[in-house]
């Protein structure tokens, strides 16, 4: 008998469409959260990595193959050094302590972001995650970690002119295909879905390349208070829009 998410699941694909295989989130709002309840931001980060792990699930539950969240951007560093430290300590908690279970749900993890910058311990884990979860073939798990889009395009500008420069390449095939391959993200599909939570509505440079055909949902919920509930929220609206790709509808 199929369990409960897999018969909504057929459900939901059965009267509205299938699900989006990549879901993109800009996790915004823990510090508001926690001010709001009269907390240090500290708390409102900490539920927030709380979160994270709920929706982990939740996309395995539904159906969703790619999970790319936006942890700390390059930007991030201007925060006071106490709270990016805070966020260093609760990364490095994360990926202790969730590496096990991640490995054990066939969750693959990956990062994009550079690693510049990031304490040496941080680096090392995150190359023992990524190699650990090598293998897996379930949800493939992105964390944009000092990640920024503007610099991974012009990183990706410069090798393609190093490429052309030494004759690899010809500048007449450069087009988006063939730039899309110096991205990070170049064996990843583009997102269907971005999500940012906390009712802001920008990007905040997150997947700007990557972005330029996904449809964009602005969510008036801090992410401490994200749930698998709103999650579906915003894959039915999905579901309800027409993608036309630049294309006239019907």
């Amino acid at each position: 008998m199929p369990g409960r998410d897999e018969m909504q699941l057929a459900e939901t694909e059965a009267t509205v469409g299938p699900v989006p295989a990549h879901i993109a989130i800009i996790m915004d709002g823990n510090g508001r959260w926690a001010k709001s309840r009269g907390l240090p931001r500290f708390a409102g980060h900490k539920r927030g990595a709380e979160v994270v792990r709920d929706m982990v699930k939740s996309c395995q539950a539904l159906g969703i193959r790619y999970l790319t969240l936006y942890a700390f951007s390059s930007e991030n560093w201007k925060r006071p050094a106490s709270e990016v430290a805070d966020l260093m300590g609760l990364f490095r908690l994360y990926l202790t302590h969730e590496l096990n279970e991640l490995h054990k749900n066939n969750v693959r993890v990956r990062f994009i972001g550079s690693r510049d910058g990031l304490p040496k311990d941080i680096s090392t884990l995150i190359e023992q995650t990524e190699k650990k979860t090598r293998g897996n073939t379930g949800l493939n798990l992105i964390m944009a970690v000092n990640y920024g889009s503007q610099s991974e395009i012009v990183q990706a500008a410069q090798a393609v002119a190093k490429d052309v420069e030494k004759g690899l390449l010809a500048a007449s095939e450069v087009n988006e295909a063939c730039f899309s391959k110096y991205l990070e993200t170049a064996d990843i599909p583009d997102p269907d879905l971005v999500v940012r939570t906390s009712g802001e509505q920008r990007l905040s440079n997150f997947l700007l390349w990557q972005a330029a055909y996904a449809e964009l949902a602005f969510v008036d919920v801090h992410w401490p208070e994200f749930t698998r509930e709103c999650l579906e929220g915003v894959i039915r609206d999905y579901q309800s829009r027409e993608r036309r790709y630049g294309a006239s509808g019907n």
